[in-house]
């Protein structure tokens, strides 16, 4: 059936704020899909409050709307525009609640607006946990026992029926909140009053805990003609008992036998097909018994979902996209393959290459959390690395994660204590795997390790094979190592670094050189969904040790994006808007633009968002090699947040161009010394402060600036280890913590100025003039990082005076570093004096948010004055804000709730959200300010 040509305009609904089990994949998902339904004619209108994704831009959507997301908010939107259909299945739990919720209001019934894509009476029996288990029984396909509760009192009785361990799922919840195991009788009752509260209908399912199974999911689409096909199907490395989201994942699905898949997938399409009339994506999660190969059904989600996103990154096969074919009435066979550009998209993937997906944790910002990993999902991102074998993926997977590792192991980080890796074995966290391979180099045996862990034995196999080769390589030197032996290494995944490390006395550099000498090389291949059958036109590539290279560099001026990797906390979403927008610019300059990530979950690793596309680490020597193929004209770090900042210095050093502020001059930011000696020539006002690199120096410094003081390591982001102390006591801890967890850092120490009023300045300086975007006013005070606190643009209370000088300084600093592109500046603001706190050369957490509030392409405009295509006089820039705009920090403490809600100079939230007021008079304002508080809880 073609498309249904009376839909004329669709609304999508986003999911908001970014928050843990609810991330930037669903802004992939919707922003894929409005680009779908746009190219087919269709008007497309976007709802969503997050102001730091690219879905929310006008590149994107024909209308944004950036409101609360309510019904309130979609009567406004109904009311001023003729709305035929609505697409609720991009936006997670979030968008599917909303839709229904308005589908009980009769808000789609009274303004005649088709909800396409799912049926609400699918959400319904999905989402309800009784009626899908009912469902599940009708179809014949296995459950694990379980009854529905909605009181306290049924809830007890369901335990008594079917005995611990057992699991509570709330209904109607994302990310497993508010659910977990119950090991024993003592647990159950404040389990199951979390549960209760959790579930928005307060309904919770008590089920048997399958604990130790293994844990599958399969991504699958299916028409109105009900032709389904199968895209992707996912292994969970780490076994019942841990959510998937907290999960590693391998795909394609490693150790299921032939027999075990194909009663899987009937089983797939019997749910997809029993749930109700909808076309478009669905994840179905099953759990299969080790022992027999019986396979129970977990749930079935009538939507895109988190896996989506690593489904269509994985295969190369545009989900959200072909989704949203489907829900205006095309099928699959209509639909073109957007791969080969000769086939359909009626076919399912092969691949010939093996996905890894680790998800990122950021424990360190929560004090005091449980660290072990259950039904709730824990992680605020992930990566996602491609390799020939599960083991090199695994390998290039763990150097994606930015957390000081350079592979899995072999690199002078593992750990030696046995009590306590068999305890971490047991009560899986964030570093299980890297455990797994301390316990193999200790010589625990793979069948203790496996019993503790309940990891499939294949993969524990995967990993003895490295230590062996750990072994092995103790006979050799740099000198004498055998060809085909560091090529073993290579194709293992390990990369130099670790190599010089498990030689002893050799750097990266050394191994780098004498691996080019023996004509070791990577070479890059196509992700081509077809294995290889048909021919590919996608320009996206992973690297890996083989002959042939299937990169083969154009003779066009290029550009490189460096990209942020792992979604976590002071490091978000809001700088893939930056990396999407500067491809953008860099094309429109000419350029042919070049991204480099390893972010399954964003925009800009999208396929058709570059005009090539390396899916690699945001690691120095997979970057290093890959500029080293292409030779482009420079590369861009001021887009990639600090994971691509921290690149300048190794790029400066091989005389590779940084585009746009050269490396000098971003390290007179960084260097407090240089940044301060600056201040002071420009007579600019600062905190006293002074750099120490012991605890001895660091009281000295302390007692010549005065307490409070602020402490912090140099070159970090996010506020990562920040903390106020007021006495020599609390300073010595600090340092010392601080020295440990970064040994060979400086740690720097500011006079605290207590009290003072907070704001920032964002600027775009091309040499000659400097274009303020905007000013914004924190609501509370210093020592609230700035990534948590409510920032109104333009700033409300401060006076002009104050402002002026803010503006004067951000001008004079910008000539003076000689930035060229993005400068973020945070002052304090004390009895009227403006004080400058840090200047950051690059883009900001807060440009997204000022580019939407006024309407001007910021981030457009900085990246082609970093190229040196135009100056800021050749850009006519209005602002276009009626009113004040808020940026409203959100947080996602809830997965945390042991953890104590205090704000402090260590950024602790996940996501923001935009809110605009017409004036001061507002409620919410009034409210906001009222509450304004040093140790704001949240």
């Amino acid at each position: 059936m073609p498309k249904d040509s009376s839909i004329k305009s669709v609304l999508i609904i986003g999911s908001g704020p970014i928050i843990i089990g609810q991330a930037c994949e669903f802004d992939y998902a919707g922003s894929q899909a409005a680009l779908s339904l746009k190219d087919e004619g269709i008007a497309v209108s976007i709802i969503n409050s997050n102001p730091a994704t690219i879905m929310t831009d006008k590149v994107i959507g024909d209308h944004i709307y950036l409101l609360p997301l309510t019904c309130e908010s979609l009567e406004q939107i109904l009311q001023e525009q003729k709305i035929d259909a609505v697409l609720p299945t991009m936006g997670g739990q979030t968008a599917l609640n909303l839709c229904k919720e308005a589908e009980e209001r009769g808000i789609w019934e009274k303004y005649h607006v088709r909800v396409i894509g799912v049926d609400v009476a699918a959400i319904e029996k999905t989402e309800n946990r009784e009626a899908f288990r009912q469902l599940m029984v009708d179809i014949n396909v296995g459950v694990a026992k379980s009854k529905i509760a909605n009181s306290f009192l049924e809830g007890k009785e369901a335990a008594q029926e079917i005995g611990f361990p057992l699991v509570i799922r709330p209904s109607y919840t994302l990310g497993g909140t508010g659910g977990g195991i119950v090991h024993k009788k003592e647990e159950f009752d404040a389990a199951l009053s979390r549960g209760l509260q959790a579930s928005p209908t307060h309904e919770v399912l008590v089920e048997q805990a399958v604990l130790g199974w293994k844990e599958f999911e399969l991504e699958l689409l299916r028409d109105s003609k009900d032709n389904v096909i199968i895209i992707c199907s996912i292994e969970n490395f780490d076994p019942m008992g841990v959510h998937t989201g907290d999960s590693i994942t391998v795909a394609p699905a490693m150790t299921l036998s032939d027999r075990c898949y194909q009663d899987m997938r009937n089983q797939a399409i019997k749910m997809m097909r029993a749930i109700g009339n909808f076309a478009g994506g669905c994840n179905v999660q099953f759990s299969v018994n080790p022992a027999d190969e019986s396979i129970i059904a977990i749930e079935i989600n009538p939507r895109v979902s988190r896996s989506s996103a690593l489904a269509s990154k994985a295969t190369g096969y545009p989900i959200a996209k072909i989704a949203a074919k489907l829900a205006i009435g095309y099928n699959l066979d209509e639909v073109e393959n957007q791969i080969t550009k000769t086939t359909s998209a009626y076919f399912e993937p092969t691949l010939d290459y093996v996905i890894v997906k680790i998800p990122r944790w950021n424990f360190d910002k929560f004090k005091g959390a449980n660290m072990e990993l259950g039904l709730q999902m824990k992680s605020v991102g992930e990566v996602m690395a491609i390799g020939r074998t599960f083991i090199e993926a695994l390998q290039k997977a763990t150097q994606s994660l930015e957390i000081g590792r350079s592979g899995l192991g072999a690199d002078g980080r593992q750990k030696r204590n046995l009590d306590e890796i068999m305890y971490g074995l047991e009560h899986p966290s964030w570093n299980r795997l890297f455990l797994i391979k301390d316990a193999m180099s200790m010589g625990v045996p793979l069948e203790s390790i496996r019993k503790a862990t309940r990891i499939d034995k294949w993969f524990l196999i995967q990993i003895q094979e490295l230590v062996n080769l750990e072994i092995e390589i103790k006979r050799y030197s740099l000198k004498n190592i055998p060809k085909d032996f560091f090529l073993t290494l290579k194709q293992k995944g390990y990369s130099d670094i670790q190599i010089s490390w498990l030689l002893g006395n050799v750097t990266e550099d050394e191994v780098y050189d004498r691996r080019k000498e023996l004509g070791i090389n990577r070479v890059y291949k196509m992700v081509d969904t077809c294995a290889a059958e048909f021919q590919a036109k996608t320009p996206y590539y992973y690297s890996t040790f083989e002959d042939e290279n299937e990169s083969i560099p154009s003779e066009k001026k290029k550009i490189i994006v460096l990209g942020s990797g792992p979604n976590r906390i002071g490091q978000g979403i809001e700088f893939d808007y930056s990396c999407v927008h500067g491809l953008m610019a860099a094309k429109e300059a000419g350029y042919e633009s070049i991204m480099i990530n390893c972010n399954p979950e964003t925009v800009s690793t999208d396929f058709n968002m570059a005009d090539k596309l390396y899916f690699e680490p945001v690691f120095w020597e997979h970057v290093r090699e890959i500029i080293e193929l292409e030779k482009p004209e420079g590369v861009i770090v001021q887009l990639g947040g600090q994971t691509a900042l921290k690149m300048a210095e190794k790029l400066h050093a091989l005389g590779i161009k940084i585009i746009g502020t050269s490396f000098d001059s971003m390290d007179i930011a960084e260097d407090r010394g240089r940044f301060s000696d600056l201040l002071k020539e420009l007579d600019i006002p600062y905190p006293k402060y002074g750099v120490a690199e012991n605890a001895e120096e660091a009281i000295e410094v302390a007692h010549h600036v005065g307490y409070p003081v602020l402490v912090r390591p140099s070159y970090v982001l996010g506020g990562q280890g920040m903390s106020i102390v007021i006495n020599d006591e609390d300073l010595e801890k600090a340092v010392v913590k601080l020295l440990g967890d970064l040994p060979g850092n400086r740690v720097l120490i500011d006079h605290f100025l207590d009290r003072a009023e907070e704001a920032e300045s964002d600027s775009i300086c091309d040499g000659e003039d400097v274009h303020i975007i905007g000013l914004m006013e924190h609501i509370e005070p210093a020592g609230i990082h700035s990534g948590d606190s409510n920032a109104i643009l333009p700033p409300f209370n401060l006076s002009k005076h104050v402002t002026d000088l803010m503006e004067e300084y951000t001008i004079k600093l910008a000539k003076a570093i000689e930035v060229r592109g993005l400068l973020n500046i945070q002052f304090a603001i004390k009895e009227n004096v403006v004080y400058v706190i840090e200047a950051n050369p690059r883009a900001s957490r807060t440009v997204p948010f000022i580019a939407k509030a006024y309407d001007v392409p910021y981030i457009n405009i900085a990246t082609k004055i970093m190229l040196g295509a135009n100056k800021l006089k050749d850009f006519k820039i209005e602002r276009k804000l009626i009113g004040f705009a808020i940026k409203e920090p959100v947080f996602s403490y809830d997965k945390f709730p042991e953890v104590e809600k205090e704000l402090g100079p260590e950024m602790k939230s996940t996501g923001e959200a935009i809110r605009f007021i017409k004036d001061l008079n507002d409620p919410y304002f009034v409210r906001l300010y009222k509450e304004k508080s040093m140790y704001l809880s949240k």
